[in-house]
């Protein structure tokens, strides 16, 4: 749809009974008003439907709490769950009284990064195509009060039930993916084909293009979606969208699908790769087209290398927002540690793809962030970050951030710790936020108000709880001392 016309023809055409305005707060979490079809009118496009803005995380305080939503028709999809005939529309924040967009609407940033590739004369636009890593559990079993304290989790690929046998009510008569080894499965062993079938028909269907869909690494039910490459506005409506989609097709089926970063200790987190590149027109400029440079990257593109991890502590903050996003970047798995930047090399913080091998596929793969981000904020710091190493004319190779060509899990000691590292935990990427965030500031992107809330609100919502919380790990060690 392309005007507020085609929208109202649409709801009266199809007998649409409501219409669900969605719209993002600041830590990545989708919230939902609806309205009867029968309230859709030309002044819901222009005057918006007013909100408490105070109640959502990050947004307004108590006495100026007023907010209104302005429905993006290009956004419009019909709810393939909802029991009455519903269409579904991501929202524009806006101010109650003027009607200009809200300062710290997460879709609103996104928006200015990209325009300020052409404000400061680099290119006209940034091309995202991010990977869905989730589990898909039978059920998850949790407790956290004063005297209990764990989880339980059951999958319905869980190498655990490999014992069990028919009075135990086991259907999986042996056919279980080993510990890590998940990768591309194939029925019957993969049990989650299906699932993802259906959700990318849906994905589909909203007119997201999907590239592939595989069992992943993680045994006991972890999966990946991947799409293709989207503005960056489009790809933030693509991820929130993608993820409503996934946890409602497994909650059809019986299950549950999470894209938290660790649900399960010594097994392959679930990441959220972010693969990009930059054009000018139809114009690819992350390509050398001298094929001088390293992995054929532009001087441009090696710039843009060079601020992501030159940023990168800070950039965590953003692309890694929760306590257990660490748990995920720990040595051993492919989940990056170090901040260097390599060709095909899946430990390295930038990956530059080996396949990637034409001015039009020459791109990079950000590793570090997962799905617990807000996709528009992590975006843009991304791109602010690569912007400024442009500006600077950061070279990576001239800072120690490579290229390095080997599996730095299996370097010396002494040779890894010459390599630049990430923050590892929540603690070190706030305060690595806090005090590298200017290149965040420029063209008024971001603002350090909101910059300060959202750190403030992090270590004390993130941070804080669980520093005091004692964990059953502790009990083994400590118990009997």
């Amino acid at each position: 749809m392309e005007t507020p016309s085609d929208f109202m023809n649409f709801v009266k055409e199809q007998n649409i009974r409501m219409v669900a305005l969605r719209f993002v707060d600041l830590y990545g979490h989708w919230h939902t008003l609806t309205i009867p079809a029968s309230k859709v009118n030309d002044e819901l496009f222009t005057m918006g439907e007013p909100f408490d803005g105070s109640s959502i995380p990050g947004f307004k305080t108590t006495e100026a709490g007023d907010m209104v939503l302005l429905p993006d028709v290009e956004t419009v999809v019909r709810d393939p769950f909802a029991e009455f005939p519903t269409l579904s529309v991501i929202c524009t924040v806006a101010e109650a009284d003027t009607r200009e967009p809200f300062v710290r609407d997460p879709r609103g940033i996104a928006a200015k990064a990209e325009k300020a590739l052409s404000s400061l004369g680099i290119g006209d636009s940034a091309s995202w195509s991010p990977e869905f890593e989730f589990y898909v559990f039978d059920r998850v079993l949790y407790e956290n009060s004063v005297n209990k304290c764990g989880f339980h989790i059951e999958s319905p690929e869980g190498f655990w039930h490999r014992h069990l046998d028919a009075a135990d009510k086991d259907t999986g008569f042996g056919e279980y993916p080993l510990k890590q080894g998940g990768y591309h499965q194939t029925t019957p062993m993969d049990r989650l084909f299906d699932l993802r079938s259906e959700i990318c028909e849906f994905g589909e269907d909203a007119g997201i293009d999907v590239h592939y869909h595989h069992h992943e690494v993680g045994g006991p039910g972890q999966c990946e979606i991947e799409i293709e490459f989207l503005n960056t506005v489009k790809a933030g409506d693509a991820v929130l969208y993608l993820k409503y989609l996934t946890r409602n097709v497994a909650a059809s089926r019986g299950l549950l699908a999470t894209f938290m970063p660790k649900p399960m200790y010594n097994v392959a987190g679930s990441g959220m790769h972010f693969h990009q590149h930059l054009f000018n027109g139809d114009k690819p400029l992350f390509w050398d087209y001298e094929q001088k440079n390293y992995a054929d990257l532009s001087d441009l593109a090696l710039y843009y290398i060079g601020g992501l991890l030159k940023h990168g502590p800070a950039l965590l903050a953003f692309t890694n927002p929760s306590t257990n996003s660490y748990r995920r970047l720990v040595p051993g798995f492919e989940a990056p540690v170090k901040s260097f930047f390599s060709l095909g090399n899946r430990s390295a913080a930038v990956r530059v793809p080996k396949y990637a091998t034409t001015p039009e596929s020459k791109r990079m793969e950000f590793r570090p962030p997962d799905a617990s981000c807000n996709p528009y904020l992590a975006m843009a710091a991304q791109l602010m970050a690569g912007i400024d190493g442009i500006v600077n004319k950061f070279d990576p190779r001239e800072h120690g951030y490579g290229p390095f060509d080997v599996d730095v899990f299996k370097l010396p000691k002494e040779e890894r710790d010459k390599i630049h590292s990430l923050p590892t935990d929540l603690s070190e990427a706030i305060q690595a936020l806090r005090e590298d965030h200017e290149f965040l500031l420029r063209e008024g992107v971001f603002s350090a108000d909101m910059i300060n809330s959202y750190c403030e609100h992090l270590f004390q919502k993130e941070v804080q709880p669980i520093k005091g919380m004692p964990h059953p790990f502790e009990f083994e060690r400590s118990l009997h001392c």
